[in-house]
């Protein structure tokens, strides 16, 4: 059997995200019950229904993937390709009534992350890539500023609770202080930011993978590094996040690794 290509996968998340927007878009600023998972975060009817659609799209499409998601778990979790899968990353905020929320669908390829879309119904913007391929935003061609310097650069963080509570809280302090801009953007904003050349930095301690898959992809076709605050590479059990142009990234993975005194 003929393996399909990228760009099949590439189509059929695309137009997945596309349904899902429009589900999500019916529910969005109405009359909806709120759940409270067990992590004590809330959980929608559009969620649950989003996923879904997502799900019935993607392994109607490829039946032998395997599907792991917010809100259903893991589906022939140990296939050759995996489809991780947010349906709304910031229900908080999908709440509150407030758009910074987003459906995040990636592909996992025997462990590599190789392709990412991500939307943001509210806002109508949609990101996506294919690894060694271009990323785009709204269809534009999306590429990191060159920045060398952190005293160039604009840099913003999301969630950084645990970051805060760490030793290295004094090293981002630094970091902060020596930057051109701070900015707080969070959630798949500051993301799409980053690749479309509008800031030059992420840095963010709490998140997990179905967060940030799509975007590492995006992200580092846009010419990127994408990897943990150790620096290391992104994987299932990745809780942080450290994003930039490649010099810039050096520069600050030593300052959080070295406690800020460089």
């Amino acid at each position: 059997m003929t393996t399909p290509s990228h760009q099949a996968f590439l189509d059929a998340a695309l137009h997945a995200a596309e349904e899902s927007a429009r589900l999500i878009r019916s529910y969005y600023q109405g009359n909806f019950e709120i759940e409270t998972k067990a992590d004590q975060t809330p959980v929608t009817v559009a969620d649950r229904e989003s996923e879904e659609v997502i799900k019935k799209i993607l392994l109607g499409a490829f039946p032998d993937h395997g599907f792991y998601g917010e809100e259903s778990g893991k589906t022939q979790a140990n296939a050759e390709y995996l489809w991780l899968v947010d349906p709304i990353d910031g229900t908080k905020s999908f709440v509150a009534g407030y758009g910074m929320f987003s459906t995040q669908i990636a592909l996992m390829h025997r462990g590599e992350l190789v392709l990412g879309v991500s939307s943001a119904p509210a806002h109508q913007e949609m990101a996506w890539a294919i690894r060694d391929g271009e990323a785009r935003v709204n269809g534009k061609v999306a590429k990191l500023r060159d920045i060398q310097e952190i005293g160039q650069a604009a840099i913003s963080t999301g969630n950084i609770q645990s970051l805060a509570a760490s030793s290295r809280w004094q090293a981002l302090g630094d970091i902060l202080a020596k930057c051109n801009r701070t900015r707080g953007y969070g959630d798949y904003y500051h993301y799409h930011r980053l690749a479309a050349g509008q800031i030059d930095a992420v840095i963010e301690s709490d998140v997990n993978i179905l967060d940030i898959a799509a975007l590492l992809v995006i992200v580092e076709a846009a010419g990127g590094i994408f990897t943990d605050l150790d620096g290391q590479a992104v994987g299932l059990q990745t809780r942080s996040v450290l994003a930039a142009g490649p010099a810039l990234h050096g520069q600050l993975l030593a300052k959080l690794r070295d406690g800020g005194t460089k």
